[in-house]
Formats: structure tokens, C-alpha cells, sequence
């Protein structure tokens, strides 16, 4: 309402040098112009000019369900269409236009808005193209399904109509770019929503399938790299269940995929150990026998194994490793005993409560609890009944052959039974009583009431003199014999009554007591290896670089190209100088107080005066959004200098400030005139300043 004559020439004169896509016909770019010389006649007009700004000011007042409202002509249709597209008014096109398909109720048969066949093309782009621009603006919002929806919409209308392929290959390309974070939107879903959240999977194995697995070369189309790929896997497993995780990463790992290999060894884990199924940790093991050969991942066998009351096994896998800060952290909680599997069963607790319950959306906020594991009867009968495996196939091929072929044929080599986990527990009771301030702490009750030998914790010589003497050793239910230094060490003298493996209360509950001090004495530790261990099998442990797991790794905003401001100056780059600084003026005093952007567009003085901008902002606990609307006036390049250049524009700026977080005032400059300084700089235009 403020422009003056001069302006709202400037404005009619830019309106209609700016032309629409080249997929318009003419018919339809002259109608736009009629109706822009139109509006101009009647604002340069003073009586007019006066109505129309007592309507606009009456509207300030009217409820939000009334509009101003402008009648057209039929022939003006498109041109109509065409300008709130242009506006932004993006529903309201596809309000006014859907009507006028070939599958809608009006008709445009009859030639009243132009030709039929040129009037029907005109409405099909200029809906798609609002559908196209409607989805880019709800993804910017993080609304990605609806975008989704706008986008499909669009492109299904171009394929009925057999329109426009270029146009369709535009909306494609940004499905295809939207698809992440689609599929991050339905995982999220509570598990109530069940028919969404298998779309979000679907999704996610058509980009597997199209980039030939988790860490495959295939194009997706949606431009993450492999690395962007593999920290967009790692941020969506916090939203997927541990059945889910198991099922789609072993699936993906008989690609063979060795990444997807050890996901699935995580699920399995994590399944195995919460729900008491020690057969699902015996599958994970077996599948790490896989990745050995190319990594180091002896701390998650030596787990396995202590899960699966291998203990000899867990203790010789454990040298192998070379991971220095876990092992440093087992051994010292070991001091005193006579090998590493105290340290190692509070490292595995703690390991799997910190490291691997936290990445599913069913097991976060689960307790990991190794006496609890080990009390249920079920996990007690089935590591009785485990036999004793010999090696296992860690040759890709082969491996694919089938995991069932692998455990039986492993079984029937050896031909012979192993220990019942009653052994390991002995051995684990055994050496957590050796600690002398976890025997200390035992009560005069509870000491009096136990037996003398487990009063008095043998040492491994003690234990062998016992043997060589003739002692009696202690018979399993199943009468098996222990194996290695189970056998040896763990023998009872004669005077004790014979125990019954595992389910002696009070060798049971002794254990338990003793475990759980121990567990108490613990500092804690760093995290295990990470995933692009995985992905460099050939590099060194002091070149991998560590990644949190517990942590998003890849901040999935759409996806930006490098600003590239290069060339002959013209209003064309202009505009797009202009409006790279003022996106990252958005970004530098926005929520994340970003100042990487300013570089690629400002020279100094600016860049270092907004970078100081930001920093105070952020320093004050402020943030502002903004919305630009850049206009190009003119562009000059110097006479003497071809790497400087003035550009004139019309700029209007809204601001909306945020202090402490809290939505607070308004502040709008419209129609300001700035005149821009640029310069080139290494071949790329920068503005230095402005007036």
C-alpha cells in the first residue's frame, strides 16, 4: 500500500519480463499478461488505486474464513491459475484446477477457456507444478509423508494425462531425495500404527535393493553417500525393535554384506540376552566366526561365550583382542583372580546395558541383568544340553550354505558333550571369591551357614594337590565330565555333600551375592569398537575413526548441492547471490546459529561482521526466522574493475524473534531498496557490501 508510482512501475515492469516455465503456451503466458496489465491500469489509477486500498484495509478486519475475491473472465482462467501458483497459493490452485481434469466434474469441452487440448495441458502443469512446490514446502516443514503425498499426487496426474515427462521427472527426483526421511517419519510411528511402519520398512529395502545392500555402490537416487548411507542406518535403528533388526539385517547379511553381519549379531544379542534365548546368541556367534577373518571382534565372542557358559572359550577369545581400553578396563576388575571373567562379566553387562540395548526401540529402557539370564531355568536347561563345538565355517561361501549345515556338521566332528554352565558359574563364583573385599563383606550368617569349602576359596594349586590326592569331584545331573580348568580347579573335597549343578540354592545364591559386588567395584568403560571398523577392514586401530552409536550421526535436512556462483555477472546470478546470502543469514541467526554458509557468499567486511552477528545471537539465547522476497532491479559491472559489480533489488524481509526460545514480535521491512556490492573472488562471486 506504501508503493509509490515509480515502484509500482518497477514491479508491472518485472512481473512480466519474468516469464513462467517453458512448458506454457502462449496462450496461457498471454492471458498472465493481460491480467498484470489489468492490475497495473487500475492502480495507476488514484480513484482506483484508493478503492482498492480501503478493500485491502476493511480485510484486516474480517474473520479468517472471508477472502478477497477478484472475477475473471473464463478466457482469464489459466492466467488466473497461473499467478496464485506463482504466489504460493499452492491449495487453492489445486482447489480451483482439479475441477477442470479430465476426471473432474467442470468441462472445458466447449472452448470457453481456449482451446480445449491447450487449456487442458496448461491447468495439468500448473497443478502438478503447485503439487511439486506444495510437497517442497511440507518437507522443508518436516511434514514428509504429506509431501509425499503432494508429490505422488502430482506425478500420478502427469502419468494419467501423459504430459510434461520432464516435469515428472522433477517430482521423481524428489521422492526419491524425500525418501529417508519418510522412512525415519513411519518408524517413528508408535507400534500401534502397524501398516505405517511396514511401509516405513518397505522403503527402506527398495533403497537396499537399489544400492545392492547396506554397504553397496548402487544409486538410490537419493543422494547419501555410502558413509551418509551407513550413519542414516545407524540414527534408524533407535526406532526399529529387536525382531525387526534381526530379521532385516540378516536378511541383508547373506548378500554376503559384512556391515549387515554385525548389525544382525547386535540384534540377535540383544534378543538373546532380554528374552532369556541363549539359541539366538549362539546364531550371533556363529556369525561373528564370519567377520573374524577381517576384524577384530573377539570381545563380542568372548561375550557369546560367556553367555553360552563357554568360559574357557570366553577367556582365550579374550586374549586374542586388541581392543586396549576394554581389555585395561576387564583387567583391572579382574585383579585377584586367577583369569579375566569377573572383568569380563561386568564389561559384558555393562556393555550390553550402555552399547547395544539403547539402539532398540523395545529394549532402551530394559535393565541388563547377567544374574537374571542365568537364574531362568530355561537358559539353565538349554546350556546344559549344548554340546561342546569344534570350528565353525568363516568362509563367505561356505557360510551361505546354510548356519544348519554348519552347527551339525560342527556337532557331529567333535562327537563329544561339553560341560554344563553350572561349570562356569563355579568358575566365575570361584574367582569373584577370590576378591578379599567382596569375602569381607559378608555377613556372620550368611558365612557361618556355608559349607567350609565354600568358606574358603581354593586356589588353583590348592585345587590340583586336592586332585592328585584323590579328591572327589562333584557330579552333574547329567553326570558329564567338565572340561580344561572347569575340570580341575573346581573340584570339591571329600567331605563335602555332592551339589546339584546350577540348582544348589545356596551355590546359587552365593554367586549371585558375589557378582553383584563385584559389579559395584566396577569404573566403567568406553565404548567398544565402531561401526566403520566394519566398513575399513584394512586399516589400523589407531587410524579408525570412532563413532558414537548412541548418538544421531547424520543431520538428514534435504539434501543441499555446493553453491556455485561462478560466471559473467548477470541479474540471473544476481538473484541467486542474493538469495544464497540471505539463506544463510536464516541460517547463521536460526535456531543452529550455522555460519558455515556465510563464507560461500560474503567477503569481508560482511562475512566477518555477520559471523560476529551470529555469535552474539547465540551468546544471547536468540534466534530469528526469517521470509525473503528479492527482486532484481539491475545489475552493473564496473568499467574499470570486470570483478566488481553494483546490483540493485527490492528486498522484503520478515522477521519473527525468538528470545530464550519463546516466540515473541514481528518485525516486516517491505519493498526495501538495497543496492549490493559484489566482487570475484578464486572465480566465485561474493558480496562485500551493501546500502
Amino acid at each position: 500500500m506504501q508503493a509509490t508510482a515509480d515502484q509500482l512501475k518497477q514491479a508491472h515492469r518485472d512481473r512480466t519480463l519474468q516469464l513462467p516455465r517453458r512448458e506454457y503456451s502462449e496462450a496461457a503466458i498471454a492471458t498472465r499478461r493481460s491480467l498484470l496489465d489489468k492490475a497495473y491500469a487500475v492502480l495507476s489509477d488514484p480513484t482506483q488505486r484508493k478503492q482498492v486500498d480501503e478493500t485491502l484495509l476493511n480485510t484486516q478486519y474480517e474473520t479468517e474464513n472471508e477472502a478477497v475475491t477478484i472475477e475473471i473472465d473464463d478466457q482469464q482462467l489459466i492466467g488466473g491459475l497461473l499467478i496464485l501458483q506463482e504466489l504460493g497459493e499452492y491449495e487453492l490452485v489445486l482447489k480451483i484446477g482439479r475441477p477442470y481434469l479430465s476426471s473432474g466434474t467442470a468441462t472445458i469441452k466447449g472452448g470457453q477457456f481456449g482451446d480445449p487440448r491447450i487449456a487442458l495441458s496448461d491447468i495439468v502443469l500448473t497443478i502438478s507444478l503447485a503439487c511439486l512446490e506444495l510437497g517442497r514446502e511440507q518437507w522443508q516443514q518436516g511434514q514428509y509423508e504429506s509431501a509425499a503425498e503432494a508429490l505422488e499426487t502430482g506425478q500420478e496426474l502427469l502419468l494419467r494425462e501423459g504430459l510434461f515427462a520432464g516435469v515428472r521427472g522433477e517430482i521423481q527426483s524428489d521422492l526419491f531425495k524425500l525418501r529417508p526421511y519418510r522412512i525415519l517419519e513411519l518408524l517413528a510411528l508408535p507400534d500401534e500404527q502397524h501398516h505405517d511402519r511396514q511401509q516405513g520398512l518397505r522403503l527402506l529395502k527398495d533403497m537396499f535393493r537399489e544400492r545392492g545392500g547396506i554397504d553397496g555402490t548402487g544409486n538410490d537416487q537419493s543422494g547419501l553417500s555410502i558413509d551418509d548411507f551407513l550413519r542414516f542406518i545407524q540414527q534408524l535403528r533407535g526406532y526399529l525393535s529387536a525382531e525387526e533388526q534381526q530379521a532385516l539385517f540378516e536378511e541383508e547379511s547373506r548378500r554376503p554384506s559384512a556391515v549387515a553381519t554385525y548389525l544382525a549379531v547386535y540384534a540377535l544379542l540383544a534378543r538373546g540376552f532380554a528374552e532369556h534365548q541363549p539359541a539366538l546368541i549362539r546364531r550371533a556367534k556363529h556369525m561373528l566366526s564370519r567377520l573374524g577373518s577381517r576384524q577384530d571382534v573377539h570381545l563380542e565372542q568372548s561375550v557369546c561365550a560367556l553367555l553360552l557358559g563357554q568360559t574357557e572359550e570366553a577367556s582365550r577369545v579374550l586374549e586374542l583382542s586388541q581392543e586396549y581400553e576394554p581389555l585395561a578396563f576387564i583387567r583391572e576388575n579382574s585383579q585377584g583372580a586367577p583369569d579375566l571373567l569377573p572383568g569380563l562379566c561386568l564389561y559384558s553387562e555393562r556393555w550390553l546395558q550402555d552399547e547395544v540395548f539403547p539402539h532398540f526401540r523395545d529394549l532402551a529402557k530394559l535393565e541388563a541383568l547377567l544374574k537374571e539370564y542365568f537364574a531362568d531355568e530355561q537358559v539353565q536347561t538349554y546350556l546344559e544340553e549344548l554340546p561342546i563345538e569344534g570350528e565353525v565355517v568363516s568362509d563367505w561361501s561356505l557360510a551361505e550354505r546354510g548356519l544348519h549345515r554348519e552347527l551339525s556338521t560342527s556337532a557331529s566332528r567333535n562327537g563329544r558333550s561339553r560341560s554344563t554352565v553350572s561349570a562356569s558359574m563355579d568358575g566365575i563364583e570361584e574367582n569373584l571369591g577370590g576378591y578379599r573385599s567382596a569375602t569381607a563383606t559378608l555377613t556372620a550368617t550368611e558365612t557361618a551357614a556355608m559349607p567350609a569349602a565354600e568358606r574358603s576359596p581354593r586356589s588353583p594349586e590348592t585345587s590340583a594337590r586336592a586332585s592328585s590326592n584323590g579328591g572327589s569331584k562333584p557330579k552333574s545331573r547329567s553326570d558329564r565330565p567338565r572340561n580344561n580348568r572347569a575340570q580341575t580347579r573346581y573340584q570339591a573335597p571329600d567331605q563335602d555333600d555332592p551339589i546339584t549343578p546350577i540348582r544348589d540354592k545356596r551355590r546359587s545364591r552365593l554367586f549371585l551375592l558375589l557378582f553383584g559386588i563385584a559389579a559395584a567395584m566396577g569404573l566403567g568403560f568406553l565404548m567398544i569398537r565402531s561401526l566403520r571398523a566394519i566398513l575399513n577392514p584394512n586399516s589400523q586401530p589407531a587410524e579408525i575413526t570412532l563413532v558414537q552409536l548412541d548418538q544421531p550421526v547424520v543431520n538428514l535436512k534435504p539434501a543441499e548441492e555446493a553453491v556455485s556462483l561462478t560466471g559473467e555477472m548477470n541479474s540471473a546470478l544476481a538473484q541467486k547471490a542474493i538469495e544464497t546470502w540471505l539463506n544463510a543469514k536464516k541460517s547463521a541467526l536460526g535456531d543452529t546459529h550455522d555460519t558455515s554458509k556465510l563464507s560461500q557468499v560474503l567477503a569481508d567486511p560482511k562475512l566477518s561482521e555477520w559471523q560476529r552477528e551470529s555469535e552474539n545471537a547465540k551468546r544471547e539465547n536468540l534466534h530469528i526466522e526469517y521470509d525473503h522476497a528479492v527482486k532484481v532491479d539491475g545489475v552493473e559491472i564496473s568499467q574499470s574493475d570486470p570483478n566488481q559489480a553494483i546490483v540493485k533489488a527490492t528486498v522484503t524481509e520478515v522477521r519473527k524473534y525468538f528470545p530464550a526460545g519463546q516466540a515473541s514480535e514481528i518485525q516486516t521491512d517491505r519493498d526495501m531498496a538495497v543496492s549490493y556490492t559484489l566482487v570475484r573472488q578464486d572465480n566465485q562471486w561474493r558480496i562485500k557490501n551493501w546500502q
